[in-house]
């Protein structure tokens, strides 16, 4: 009995390893994409000076505020991540956003029409299973995956859009019109995706996900638990 148990503990062990190694994994090709793009930073900061000396002359005819970012990047924080991304929606948002609007909007009021496109990303972070939310009873593994969340929830800047404006005759249409518009649709966007369960979906997805795996690995009755373990 003693031995069965060492082996069960043991084996319990080295579920929690792969389970953190599988958020790992996908934590480490974001990692991947995210160092490429840096890598390539300077290479894009070359190619920008050489427009800005071919294009010197029309600058000075028409002198325009230019933004030249530091080549040297800090890096403040580094973490290990093991987010097991399970479910993503493209959500569509139509924003109208408007001021000044009333008796004399035809001469103060401002008003837009703001197209979201946005992506709201969920799933489970691996990265807080721990050895007590693995266990056994008889025959049946039983795993305690923690509550899904929301990993991003943002605007897709380049295809979103202002559709249409129409700006009174003494309005001076400043952009925190706008700004106000893309806040509002991503609280807009993030609160479609909850209200159609996006949450409950990334949990049955990553249950489905696990359990496929735990099952090649041998373990034919997988339990996923949502209660603290015994």
């Amino acid at each position: 009995m003693q031995a069965s148990g060492l082996i069960r503990g043991v084996l319990i062990l080295v579920i929690v390893l792969l389970l953190v190694m599988i958020g790992g994994m996908v934590a480490l090709g974001l990692a991947i994409r995210d160092t490429a793009q840096t890598a390539m930073a300077p290479i894009q900061q070359a190619n920008e000076q050489i427009g800005q000396i071919r294009t010197q002359v029309s600058e000075f005819m028409n002198p325009t505020p230019t933004i030249i970012p530091d080549p040297i990047t800090i890096v403040r924080e580094v973490r290990s991540l093991a987010r097991l991304e399970t479910i993503q929606y493209n959500v569509e948002k139509v924003i109208t956003a408007e001021t000044g609007q009333g008796r004399f909007a035809v001469l103060f009021g401002d008003r837009l029409l703001f197209v979201a496109h946005g992506t709201v990303i969920a799933g489970v972070d691996l990265a807080q299973v721990d050895t007590d939310d693995i266990w056994w009873e008889g025959d049946v593994l039983h795993v305690r995956l923690p509550e899904a969340e929301v990993f991003v929830a943002t605007l897709d800047n380049d295809v979103s859009y202002v559709y249409d404006r129409d700006t009174g005759l003494l309005a001076r249409g400043e952009m925190d019109l706008e700004t106000q518009a893309r806040r509002a649709a991503e609280e807009e966007i993030l609160k479609a995706a909850l209200e159609d369960q996006i949450l409950l979906q990334a949990r049955q997805n990553a249950e489905l996900f696990l359990g496929q795996f735990l099952r090649s690995l041998g373990h034919a009755d997988v339990v996923f638990e949502s209660s603290p373990a015994p």
